[in-house]
């Protein structure tokens, strides 16, 4: 049986705001969420945290009852009209808003879109609709217009960081030769500096994702050729 406690992206993934890596400004935004949200479309490459974020909002933020589906799965007009009405239709016990995670809303076929535009409509006074997306133009424009839309980039600087600690908590060494290459993402703090970075910058900081990452990869070989 699989530990999935000793899985990294498991093991590592935030579970609170304070733990996500997020532009400051999103996550000013999404701190001022309440008990009350918008609906929300997060757009952004993947592994850059939109699921993760969209999780933290219900369990942490709201602590609210929510349905999650995910939309590369289901991607059929019915799970519209089945099972994301059957959860919205109805008030939550404990009177706070409910929500439906959809997951790569962006795979709905645009029959499905059409059908969750009216359900969005349809349940606004008792549910609310977080949408994430690869590619914000495959979401129509009549569901991209109900929704509040968040561009999530990762901070690279503090993304590189947060892989130096992981690698720190698992006894991981780090070559000093490595560390030193790393040293130009001081001045990254923003993902809004990405177009001033020249080119020579933007490939020491590939390499130095690329070195963490086969750091990673050499460390998991070792431990399964052990066994």
């Amino acid at each position: 049986m699989v530990d999935f406690d000793k899985i990294w992206v498991e093991k590592y993934r935030p579970a609170t705001l304070d733990d996500i890596i997020l532009d400051e400004r999103i996550l000013k935004q999404v701190k001022e969420f309440k008990e009350e949200i918008p609906n929300l479309l997060f757009v952004g490459n993947p592994g850059t945290g939109k699921t993760t974020l969209a999780r933290i909002i219900v369990n942490d933020v709201l602590g609210c009852n929510y349905l999650y589906i995910n939309a590369s799965d289901e991607s059929g007009i019915d799970t519209i009209r089945h099972n994301i009405t059957n959860f919205a239709q109805t008030k939550s016990f404990d009177g706070k808003v409910k929500v439906v995670i959809l997951d790569e809303a962006d795979g709905l076929t645009t029959q499905a879109q059409a059908a969750l535009r009216n359900t969005m409509e349809t349940y606004a006074k008792y549910c609310r609709f977080i949408l994430t997306a690869n590619y914000k133009h495959k979401i129509i424009p009549a569901v991209q217009s109900r929704c509040q839309s968040l561009d999530i980039k990762p901070v690279v600087e503090l993304a590189v960081k947060r892989c130096y600690n992981i690698l720190k908590n698992e006894n991981i060494k780090v070559p000093e030769e490595q560390k030193k290459s790393s040293s130009s993402l001081s001045s990254v703090t923003s993902p809004i500096y990405e177009k001033r970075l020249t080119s020579s910058k933007k490939t020491s900081l590939i390499q130095s994702c690329v070195l963490l990452a086969s750091l990673v990869i050499m460390n998991c070989l070792k431990r399964f050729t052990k066994k």
